[in-house]
């Protein structure tokens, strides 16, 4: 296993760097979070050893166990949370992360912020936006995202980093492709604003089905599960309740 990650990685990063060339961009501007859902701790660590150290966890409770196993080595770990952020999950999810990639109500921002002031910290968070239109993915719609930006930016423990998306589940790739251009302009029209304390500088978006078009189109964070750690037992059902993924996996 540990060779087929390092094999896997590689593979990964000569798709990095091919689709750079196409549009003239430097590889090292491609932030890899790994997508671990499902995967075990060694794995994990593995991954960890090879320089990949920004973990994307989707369920909580999963996420807190990993971390108890591992021990001291979860400190040495980024811990991003990209999963749909619930209310009752607040408290838990400050707790560990070091990044909210999946921010997309006014009720979580002020329960996050009430939350972060009482412990004294402050989360970088990004703002997902639903980009393809379909209503199983959770997300802002595009039209709402300047105004939501403007009012979460007012919460003082929030440092808003950019925005996320999920791309459409299709194999039309110029559909895929629209949804990352959408992002993109969203991402270059808010920047635009100068809204105070805000910054754009990341967008993540492209999982292992599209990223290479989400890089194409100025992805600067990855989100990779699958093409490192291998095909998983558990559908994306299970992580993303009423998507049907028959034909399409999420990273």
């Amino acid at each position: 296993m540990n060779n087929s990650i390092k094999k896997n990685i590689q593979q990964v990063k000569s798709r990095i760097g091919q689709a750079c060339r196409r549009v003239g961009r430097d590889p090292n501007e491609i932030q890899i979070i790994l997508a671990t859902k499902t995967v075990d701790t060694q794995c994990i660590l593995k991954a960890a050893e090879l320089g990949y150290s920004i973990i994307g966890e989707n369920r909580v409770q999963e996420a807190r166990r990993k971390i108890k196993e591992m021990g001291k080595k979860a400190n040495e770990l980024n811990w991003h949370y990209i999963g749909h952020m619930q209310s009752n999950k607040v408290n838990k999810v400050i707790r560990f992360a070091t990044m909210v990639q999946s921010i997309d109500r006014m009720k979580i921002v002020r329960k996050m912020n009430r939350r972060l002031k009482k412990v004294d910290k402050t989360m970088d968070v990004l703002i997902q936006v639903n980009t393809s239109g379909e209503d199983s993915k959770y997300g802002i719609h595009p039209n709402d995202a300047i105004n939501f930006v403007r009012q979460a930016a007012k919460f003082d423990r929030l440092n808003i980093m950019g925005l996320m998306t999920i791309g459409l589940f299709s194999d039309d790739w110029a559909r895929v492709r629209e949804g990352f251009i959408q992002l993109r302009q969203l991402r270059e029209t808010i920047s635009d604003q100068n809204i105070p304390d805000v910054q754009m500088q990341h967008l993540s978006m492209g999982m292992t089905n599209d990223f290479e078009l989400a890089i194409e189109e100025g992805a600067t964070m990855i989100r990779i599960g699958r093409a490192i750690f291998g095909e998983r037992n558990t559908p994306d059902s299970y992580y993303w309740p009423g998507i049907d993924t028959a034909a399409y996996s999420s990273d």
